[in-house]
């Protein structure tokens, strides 16, 4: 896998070929992603759309380079206005489509609003626009399981060790920021406001991370198009739990809305 150099620090990523007429899609992972873990369902957006795609694991994932320190608030902001954009001059993308899964599909939310760069598109699986308690809790679970089968050789990490290189860095680095006090006011509602591009919004009823007022307050605010698709026996992984479903939304969404 290639690596990119952001201010010095290098970034792990995979492309796919495609022809040039379509918008290419840039897939941001989840908080405990990477690019390894969307396995095979990038290959199959692109190859259905005949787009190009980027897939990169962020500071702190996969085998990206390891954190620089402590993850602060804004830590999705920084992803969004910084490190993304410095990604797309790399590798020479242009007004891509952004699909987002998670704090993936938050970091997509808030390029679009505040980067003032073209965006194709938005795909935001399971976004957070605001911290629910739900989510706060969730968190502090795995994050205690995480802890007591430390030294399990089939614990959650070992298990997410097989995809990181700083298994730290990538579960505390996300847990334990969620979980800060300073956190639990972080909202970008406001920030859709500003977002013109078309979305197409994707969640689980059965999300352990967050419910559909999450999707309702995107949705109020945007001032461009708006779709949805809500998934019955659907978790916090929509293309994982439903592929099919989510494969084809994505499709027809590009097909239709990202010109």
């Amino acid at each position: 896998m290639p690596f990119a150099l952001i201010a010095q620090r290098r970034i792990a990523y995979r492309s796919i070929p495609g022809a040039r007429g379509r918008p290419p899609l840039v897939f941001l992972h989840e908080g405990l992603g990477s690019a390894e873990l969307w396995r095979d369902f990038p290959d199959a957006v692109a190859a259905r759309l005949g787009a190009r795609a980027l897939i990169y694991s962020r500071f702190g994932y996969g085998h990206s380079d390891g954190l620089d320190g402590k993850r602060a608030p804004q830590f999705m902001h920084e992803e969004a206005l910084t490190v993304l954009p410095a990604l797309l001059d790399a590798t020479g993308i242009e007004r891509p489509l952004l699909i987002g899964h998670s704090d993936g599909a938050s970091i997509a939310l808030i390029h679009a609003a505040c980067a003032r760069r073209p965006v194709a598109a938005l795909v935001l699986m399971a976004p957070h626009s605001f911290v629910e308690p739900v989510c706060v809790a969730s968190i502090a679970n795995i994050r205690a399981t995480y802890c007591s089968t430390a030294d399990d050789a089939g614990g959650l990490r070992n298990r997410l060790a097989k995809y990181h290189a700083r298994v730290d860095d990538a579960f505390l680095g996300w847990a334990d920021v969620w979980l800060a006090p300073e956190f639990q006011t972080w909202n970008i509602e406001d920030l859709t406001r500003a977002v013109t591009t078309p979305i197409l919004l994707i969640q689980g009823t059965d999300d352990e991370y967050g419910t559909l007022a999450q999707l309702d307050s995107i949705e109020a605010r945007a001032q461009g198009p708006v779709s949805r698709l809500v998934l019955t026996n659907c978790g916090h992984a929509p293309h994982r739990d439903r592929a099919r479903e989510v494969l084809d939304a994505i499709v027809t969404f590009a097909r239709d809305k990202a010109q």
